[in-house]
């Protein structure tokens, strides 16, 4: 096996932040260091809204609500009113959607959004908080803002995907200016951003192991894909340009018996480009909580990316859930899973549906009887808890430091 030197090549990266945890608690005098007390709030600027696909921000934010209020600021919707729609969400978080008049122009879009992120700060007695941003795109309305740190969590190129703003790369040279730590969702990603600001540190993929672990034990097939027979593939995500429908569509084809099960929202392609066929289904988006009982009825998951700019820094989630759902693992070369999986025996990096084809079931009967330990291990320390643990002393740091520049 050739696992050893596939987590090297990525476990070099994860030394370089705990060496720089350390750097940075030896530069604080012990007079000037914070702590999480000197922080209030989380004022977060996302593109996503919180009920959609559950990820990233949100695993870390519920982390975060444990010590701080998050105000989770998502993208606005257009009504007959300017106003602030503010609901609760969990305990400590709460999603703000500012609501802007029909029929404005962007200027004035971005002025009353200056306008509404100022009205909840004043309202809600914000003074010691952090601004996270996970848009650039935000900066257009928050420059004028003063938080104690400032954090981009960069969690994919924006810029590559279908419909960015061409301003998008202006925005994030602003952002990138004015942070005071840079996170990255993946190996790729923080190898992109590295010359561009002095304290990026990667944070990829991680997992919550025991939520997906359950799937490795017989769960209640789910109602809408009980009637499928036959060996079954499966893929939970979004549907949207990264994924490769031509290498779907002749996968499908070529495997007629397998049943290819598709969780997920379609966003941002025609759904009538999707392939069809009497095997493959498309059962629309699942909460986080219903994905285990689909992962223990399915036989394989499959990762069908497209190789291309849109695709380039991507750190998938679902690799590590995958396989701590005991799934075996059929993905295309992306950069960063063949980086960090491709050496464990669980796990098939194949660039066409003839590979995939010829090396499925023979991949999966071995998968079947290889020892998982080594594996596991790995996949309990890549935990979002730990991350989250990382990411906060890096926070306090830096508002330590602050104190002391």
């Amino acid at each position: 096996m050739t696992t050893v030197n596939k987590i090297d090549s990525s476990s070099k990266i994860q030394k370089q932040t705990v060496n720089a945890l350390t750097s940075l608690r030896e530069r604080i005098p012990l007079t000037a260091k914070a702590s999480a007390a000197d922080i209030q709030d989380v004022i977060c600027f996302m593109h996503l809204r919180w009920n959609f696909v559950y990820q990233r921000p949100q695993h870390l934010l519920i982390r975060a609500s444990r010590q701080w209020r998050i105000w989770y600021i998502e993208e606005p919707v257009w009504h007959d009113t300017l106003h602030l729609d503010v609901r609760t969400v969990a305990d400590n978080i709460r999603v703000v959607v500012p609501h802007l008049p029909h029929g404005i122009d962007p200027e004035t879009a971005i002025r009353l959004q200056r306008q509404l992120v100022s009205q909840l700060i004043e309202q809600q007695n914000i003074s010691d908080y952090v601004s996270w941003y996970y848009t650039p795109m935000a900066m257009q309305f928050t420059d004028h803002l003063r938080p104690k740190v400032v954090v981009y969590d960069c969690m994919d190129e924006l810029s590559a995907f279908k419909g960015a703003s061409p301003q998008l790369l202006y925005e994030e040279k602003r952002l990138l200016n004015l942070a005071d730590v840079v996170f990255t969702g993946g190996y790729s990603l923080y190898e992109a951003k590295l010359s561009r600001h002095e304290n990026v540190f990667a944070f990829p993929s991680c997992i919550d192991y025991e939520h997906f672990e359950s799937a490795r034990q017989p769960l209640p097939d789910p109602e809408d894909q009980r009637h499928l027979t036959g060996p079954r593939i499966g893929y939970s995500g979004v549907i949207d340009e990264r994924l490769d429908l031509d290498l779907l569509r002749d996968l499908a084809q070529r495997l007629p018996d397998w049943q290819f099960v598709m969780l997920g929202p379609v966003v941002k392609i025609d759904p009538a480009t999707l392939p069809q066929g009497p095997n493959v289904h498309y059962l629309g988006m699942k909460s986080y909580h219903e994905l285990p009982a689909y992962f223990s009825n399915w036989n394989a998951a499959l990762m069908p990316f497209a190789i291309n700019e849109a695709t380039r820094y991507i750190s998938p989630t679902k690799t590590p859930e995958y396989l701590a759902a005991g799934l075996p693992v059929v993905s295309t070369p992306i950069r960063d899973v063949k980086r960090t999986y491709g050496g464990w025996d669980q796990v098939l990096i194949a660039d066409s549906a003839s590979t995939i084809e010829k090396s499925l079931g023979q991949m999966i009967r071995y998968a079947a009887t290889s020892d998982r330990t080594a594996l596991d291990t790995f996949l309990r320390e890549q935990s979002w808890e730990r991350t989250w643990q990382q990411m906060q002393k890096l926070l306090i740091g830096q508002l330590s430091y602050a104190a002391v520049k």
